[in-house]
């Protein structure tokens, strides 16, 4: 079976790309070439996904059981995917996101019946559209497409905290090690899921090649639901330190100019998240997310500790946590007196 994925090396992607080495696919990477060795086994197709004639010239004469496109984010990408692949490939995955499920939730469960929108998050709505315009393209040409909406899927090289910087995760465990207060939205009491990638990997590879998957939307996430406070436990309580939490209204957070928290937080993160996994599993018999968190996160705990290329310091961000904390100490003391 012949796979091409597009990028391959990314959070998600690179287990995606060992899973299928694993199972004996013959894999090819289409990107710019920009991490090289990272999966030595598979064969790399150098182009700029933009440079539609550079695309061209590398496909001419192949074709493909399943292409994933994980690098596509507005519909104009999406319709030049369409020109592509057409007549290349048995089947198209698109890689969209849980995060276009409606906002605010109306039921504690998610299926994926559930109507995508999400007034909060511009990402969302862009490839909410992408679904669209593939969904479109199925039903008038036939065109094979599968789409998956992962949730909130970590690696190897990043923890799933709740807020961060934009410089990654590590300025929040330091927090954590440095004994200092951690934000976190609401009262940490709202339940969230987490995927490591090597389960979505499993379930990607299952639905790939997958006849029945073809013209459905399926999301591939963990059975596990853990709320904020759980989670960052959790990690407290890997590096053996105490749990020290600053809980901030979502809402307070998304007004700050300094940091864009309105689509992660309001759109995403500020609400529950728990999935029904039927689709998958009947789509792909056998399979269930067997990494716990606690197992998950010891390991990327781990990797960062003795990764100094991944202890990035965010000093902006560190700032920006203390000044919150400070605002929401005074104002709990105020609150106290009254």
């Amino acid at each position: 079976m012949k796979a091409l994925l597009i990028g391959g090396t990314g959070n998600i992607s690179l287990a995606v790309s060992r899973q299928l080495i694993k199972e004996g696919w013959d894999l090819a990477l289409l990107n710019r070439g920009n991490h090289p060795g990272l999966v030595p086994e598979a064969k790399t197709l150098v182009a700029d996904m933009e440079d539609t004639n550079a695309v061209k010239a590398v496909l001419k004469g192949r074709q493909f059981d399943t292409v994933v496109q994980f690098i596509a984010y507005h519909r104009e990408e999406v319709f030049r995917d369409i020109n592509l692949f057409t007549g290349i490939t048995g089947q198209y995955i698109f890689i969209s996101t849980a995060s276009a499920y409606q906002k605010p939730p109306r039921n504690y469960l998610i299926e994926e019946s559930v109507p995508l929108h999400n007034p909060y998050w511009q990402y969302s709505r862009e490839k909410t559209l992408c679904e669209r315009l593939l969904m479109e393209a199925y039903d008038m040409d036939f065109f094979p497409v599968t789409i998956v909406r992962p949730s909130h899927t970590y690696g190897e090289t990043k923890l799933p905290l709740a807020i961060h910087g934009g410089k990654g995760t590590w300025q929040a465990l330091k927090r954590i090690l440095t004994q200092k207060p951690v934000l976190i939205p609401g009262d940490g009491t709202s339940l969230w899921t987490l995927t490591s990638s090597e389960d979505f990997a499993r379930g990607l590879a299952g639905l790939m090649g997958n006849q029945r998957a073809i013209g459905q939307a399926v999301h591939i996430t963990s059975d596990e639901a853990l709320s904020w406070n759980q989670i960052h436990k959790t990690v407290a309580d890997i590096v053996g330190k105490p749990f020290i939490p600053c809980h901030v209204p979502s809402g307070m957070l998304a007004m700050a100019e300094r940091y864009d928290f309105t689509g992660p937080l309001l759109g995403d993160k500020a609400n529950c998240a728990v999935f029904d996994n039927r689709k998958l599993k009947a789509l792909v018999p056998g399979f269930t997310a067997a990494t716990r968190f606690d197992q998950g996160a010891r390991r990327v705990v781990e990797n960062m500790l003795t990764n100094p290329a991944l202890q990035v310091e965010d000093p902006v961000f560190d700032a920006f946590c203390d000044q919150v904390v400070d605002i929401m100490r005074r104002a709990e003391a105020e609150i106290a007196q009254l």
